[in-house]
């Protein structure tokens, strides 16, 4: 984690030296450009221990806040997926495609995924993550970044986590969104910001996954 954010930022500041730098390891330096990158070197720390291949490297920038630009990478098997305001696209090895979510699906026929269930401390939290287990068609645990990925992607629905940092969801924000989807939250927070983020294929699925969770 250290020494790949040390590298991430040197390469950063060495091309951009009046942008921001908002790291997992080393905090936060501020810019003067109104361009702060965001970085986590290794999301999903568990999954990089016990040798699983759904960790990720998540490298965003936010302009004023607002993401623009996100990479989400994952190196062992050669995935790496990255979005802007003018779409959304998948490498892999070498093979570049667009990506696009899933249009259409309602709560009850969507795939939806989570890191963990326990992660839900709150008692607030795990009733809203019941409610939501209990209506969607499928929910799958133990993805980290790689579900928002894979709803960018088309092949969920649904992706969800609580008390995430900025650094957990920033980068992901502009691939789901340049693909068509949408991220929010379920207690009310800027999904840039952190907190309790969902994010789905569409609009239309996110407000009725909330809805459902809000019961």
């Amino acid at each position: 984690d250290r020494a790949g954010e040390r590298i991430i930022r040197k390469m950063i500041e060495e091309r951009f030296p009046d942008h921001g730098i908002n790291g997992e390891e080393y905090g936060v330096k501020e810019g003067k450009s109104g361009f702060t990158w965001i970085l986590d070197p290794v999301d999903g720390t568990r999954s990089f221990v016990c040798g699983l291949p759904t960790w990720a490297t998540l490298v965003g920038l936010t302009f004023e806040g607002k993401p623009v630009v996100g990479v989400m990478n994952q190196p062992f098997v050669g995935d790496l997926f990255y979005g802007n305001p003018h779409g959304a696209w998948s490498n892999y090895q070498g093979t570049v495609e667009p990506i696009h979510t899933q249009k259409n699906t309602g709560v009850a026929s969507a795939a939806a995924g989570t890191t963990a269930p326990e992660l839900y401390r709150r008692e607030a939290d795990q009733k809203a993550f019941r409610n939501l287990q209990k209506a969607v068609k499928l929910m799958r645990f133990g993805g980290d970044a790689y579900f928002f990925a894979l709803v960018a992607a088309g092949h969920m629905d649904v992706a969800l986590d609580c008390g995430l940092q900025a650094y957990d969801i920033a980068a992901l924000i502009p691939i789901i969104e340049g693909a068509g989807g949408a991220v929010g939250s379920w207690s009310g927070d800027n999904p840039a910001d952190g907190g309790n983020i969902i994010c789905a294929g569409s609009k239309t699925l996110l407000d009725e996954a909330i809805g459902v969770m809000s019961q």
